[in-house]
């Protein structure tokens, strides 16, 4: 039996799904995060291959990774970390906006705070910068530690670190920035890369030809395994943030409003994420609360409350502003009634994002898929389907690590 492996990096844990050619599910394991942090995450990718059954590792045939969009890091020769990684909403980058202004296309996507590359400009004024041989996405340095060769991205990875993925080749405007560090070769998602590491492979019981392949970010997975297929049809993962995809003809970018847009195929995945979405929610309720409070709410019935539900000043999109406030007032004295005023506040934002897409100029929105978390909260779904006038449904699968696996097979079998 010929199976493929797919691994998941979001924001509140890793995930691994195994499956057949036939894309049915062989095995399913989580690693729940600690902390977002190099050593974490390196634990947490010995621990899910260990957690798979061995008989499952001897017939893998691919493995890919994804990761969060703009989460990096840098790297010694050898391929270790010479300081922490900058998470996907690290917004430190602000300091280096304007020196990016003056190279960059207007409203070009690396023109945020939390870019790849403007992460790249501000690490490379630090002191630590000089012990640096190798950028690296998070997807990037995972896949590295199993196929053990540095400087390899995708284009989904290396969008936001200003790789043209019209022309598939980094933008001249690039080298005006002399950044004294060679950037990552960029692959197609899903394109073979090399050999497992021959100790992994005898370590964990892999088959010594199993490849590792060019990954992807953990939204565009969620997409791969939702079953949107048309353009018109849309992803929203209702993880701790609030990301949206819609499947269009036209290529949407717009640094203003924090809107890119994915290459796939001959299609373009345009979209944005936004800081709201369940650890916002988490960080007032536990789940049992959220389940229970959630069948008491009138979905039917709008909330009068008004929210813009952040952690920390800050967001992305649809406004993206590193200074937005959070608004979480007032607050009733009913927690239902709080619940049901964020849920519907999250519920804007996210018709407000799909409204600003189709603005300027993506194909006008059909089907909403749901993945993440939140996919389960039916009276959210119904709110969100209220507000966005279009069927919402489930996606096929909602885990992420489903779409990574589809994209290791993917290339294998064409």
């Amino acid at each position: 039996m010929d199976l493929y492996l797919g691994i998941d990096y979001g924001t509140s844990g890793s995930r691994a799904v195994v499956i057949d050619n036939e894309g049915n599910v062989q095995a399913e394991v989580r690693y729940p995060w600690q902390q977002q942090e190099v050593n974490y995450w390196r634990a947490a990718l010995w621990s899910l291959l260990a957690q798979i059954p061995e008989q499952l590792r001897r017939e893998i045939q691919a493995i890919a990774i994804n990761g969060t969009s703009s989460t990096v890091l840098l790297c010694n020769a050898a391929g270790e970390p010479v300081d922490a990684a900058l998470l996907y909403n690290d917004a430190r980058g602000a300091g280096v906006l304007e020196q990016l202004k003056k190279v960059a296309p207007p409203n070009h996507t690396v023109l945020s705070a939390t870019s790849s590359l403007a992460k790249l400009l501000w690490m490379s004024q630090q002191p630590f910068f000089v012990e640096a041989r190798f950028f690296l996405h998070q997807a990037d340095w995972l896949a590295f530690l199993l196929h053990g060769k540095l400087g390899i991205s995708d284009y989904h990875n290396a969008l936001k670190l200003g790789y043209d993925v019209e022309n598939l080749q980094y933008p001249a405007w690039l080298e005006k920035l002399e950044i004294p560090i060679a950037l990552p070769k960029v692959l197609s998602p899903g394109t073979p890369i090399a050999e497992i590491r021959q100790d992994i492979a005898i370590k964990f019981g892999f088959r010594h030809d199993c490849l590792v392949c060019a990954g992807t970010t953990d939204s565009i997975a969620a997409f791969f395994a939702s079953g949107a297929n048309s353009p018109g049809e849309a992803v929203t993962s209702l993880g701790s943030t609030l990301v949206l995809k819609l499947l269009s003809r036209t290529r949407v970018e717009d640094a203003r409003y924090g809107i890119y847009s994915h290459r796939l195929g001959d299609l373009w995945l345009t979209g944005g994420a936004s800081n709201t979405g369940g650890a916002v929610l988490q960080e007032f309720f536990t789940n049992a609360e959220l389940a229970s409070l959630s069948r008491e709410i009138d979905a039917d019935k709008a909330s009068n409350l008004d929210y813009y539900p952040l952690l920390k000043p800050g967001d992305r999109f649809p406004i993206n502003d590193p200074n937005l406030a959070p608004r979480l007032t007032p607050r009733p004295d009913s927690p239902r009634e709080f619940l049901h005023g964020l849920l519907e506040s999250i519920a804007r934002i996210e018709t407000r994002g799909y409204e600003l897409l189709q603005n300027l100029g993506a194909d006008k929105l059909q089907r909403v898929y749901t993945a993440g978390g939140g996919a389960a909260n039916s009276t959210w779904t119904a709110i969100r389907q209220r507000c966005l006038k279009v069927p919402v449904v489930a996606s096929r699968y909602t885990e992420a690590a489903y779409g990574t696996a589809l994209l290791a097979k993917s290339k294998l079998n064409n």
